[in-house]
């Protein structure tokens, strides 16, 4: 299956372990050496309306993904290590 960056913005992110909506895709983290993708951040949500922040953002990485279907894409991965992404970020994750 092709997908182009746009297509995947529309698609809605849903872990299928705890059935959580996780939002849509905000930004795709690349590697410029082997010419890979190695994560999708959802970016976090706004706490009241954006004054107060945002939340951690959600690290998925491609190995999470179990299917991209037409409108959404379906990830597995458990609450803990959800948990554990969102504070720990991107640069952790991926060593």
């Amino acid at each position: 299956m092709k997908c182009t960056l746009s297509e995947l913005r529309n698609k809605e992110i849903i872990n299928i372990k705890t059935g959580e909506r996780l939002g849509y895709v905000d930004d795709v983290e690349f590697d410029t050496d082997d010419q890979t993708v190695k994560a999708f951040i959802v970016y976090g949500r706004a706490r009241f309306f954006g004054l107060f922040g945002r939340d951690d953002d959600i690290i998925i990485t491609c190995r999470d993904i179990e299917v991209i279907g037409v409108d959404t894409m379906l990830i597995s991965v458990g609450e803990a290590e959800l948990a554990k992404r969102r504070s720990s970020g991107l640069k952790n994750l991926l060593k």
